[in-house]
């Protein structure tokens, strides 16, 4: 792949309609930074956006396990949702997907995509009539795009904070949003935010791929907001990491007797030893809590359950 290089727009003037005025002329357009990323390692795809817009979530971001992940924005074709990633399927590359989204669409000047491949291979494209501050980047294993932004440093902001920060996909999305939007976002100001990331089998019970799908669609801080979610989701739903599981030994065990029975999950004239009849009540609060997902049955425990157990009546 080509080293990094920016696709931008050329000025142009943006006139707000109100809802009530809008006539069929009139267009809505999803004005927003995003970013779509491949971690090939772990088979994750992922989609973050913010926007000056209600509900971005819902328009924006378009993944399939092992395929590929796209954002279409500006005055945003939805189509090239299902069908880029239809022609991911087939093995066609980002570049020459977008090539083939833009090239029979009349407005084509008006939009904006990015899109990623399950090898990391990327591509943005910027229509040459999108809003000023418009433009993008692509480089190994991420896209980063926005159009009506504060400035060229937003695109920047999203590129260097995911490559320089470490961690799970997740974190270095969310990083990227929050270092975008500090560098000054949406000039239109801030509204909606999403996450979407998926992974064979990732989703509740490995029912799905849909590992993480979180949205805020009208928020006057929705970086953070979903940041703050983010954190509840990977309690409840993420693998504790191997360094995070501890044994339950003795003097482990008569704590978790002890939470549990102030949790209601145990009598209070239940033994004070951690036994089978503790573990069987440890697994039923897990289940109460809906932290099922991290149930263990191999007499361990992970650190954020404990700290989870450890809060109840503090």
């Amino acid at each position: 792949m080509s080293p990094t290089s920016y696709r931008t727009a050329p000025p142009r003037t943006y006139r707000y309609v109100e809802p009530s005025q809008r006539t069929s002329t009139d267009v809505i357009r999803v004005s927003t930074f995003s970013i779509v990323a491949c971690d090939s390692s772990a088979r994750e795809l992922g989609v973050a956006v913010q926007s000056k817009f209600i509900a971005v979530g819902a328009v924006v971001p378009w993944l399939e396990a092992d395929v590929g992940a796209i954002a279409t924005q500006a005055w945003a074709n939805t189509t090239y949702g299902p069908s880029g990633l239809e022609l991911l399927r087939r093995g066609v590359a980002p570049a020459d997907v977008i090539a083939e989204l833009t090239r029979d669409d009349a407005h084509a000047d008006q939009r904006q995509v990015g899109v990623v491949d399950a090898r990391g291979h990327s591509a943005t494209y910027t229509g040459a009539k999108c809003m000023e501050w418009a433009g993008g980047v692509a480089a190994v294993n991420f896209s980063a795009q926005g159009n009506i932004l504060a400035g060229q440093a937003v695109v920047d902001a999203l590129a260097t904070s995911f490559t320089s920060t470490s961690g799970v996909l997740a974190d270095r999305l969310i990083a990227a949003l929050r270092a975008a939007q500090a560098a000054g976002g949406d000039r239109r100001g801030k509204q909606s935010a999403a996450l979407v990331i998926v992974k064979p089998k990732g989703g509740y019970a490995a029912m799905n791929d849909r590992f993480v799908d979180l949205r805020v669609d009208d928020h006057p801080d929705p970086v953070e907001e979903l940041a703050r979610i983010l954190e509840l989701y990977k309690l409840y739903f993420f693998k504790p990491a191997p360094e995070d599981v501890l044994d339950i030994d003795t003097a482990l065990g008569r704590e978790v007797v002890e939470h549990l029975k102030r949790a209601g999950a145990l009598p209070e004239a239940a033994p004070q030893e951690f036994d089978c009849a503790a573990e069987a009540a440890l697994v039923r609060f897990m289940h109460r809590e809906n932290l099922e997902e991290r149930v263990r049955e191999d007499g361990r425990i992970d650190k954020q359950s404990l700290a989870y157990l450890r809060s109840f009546g503090a």
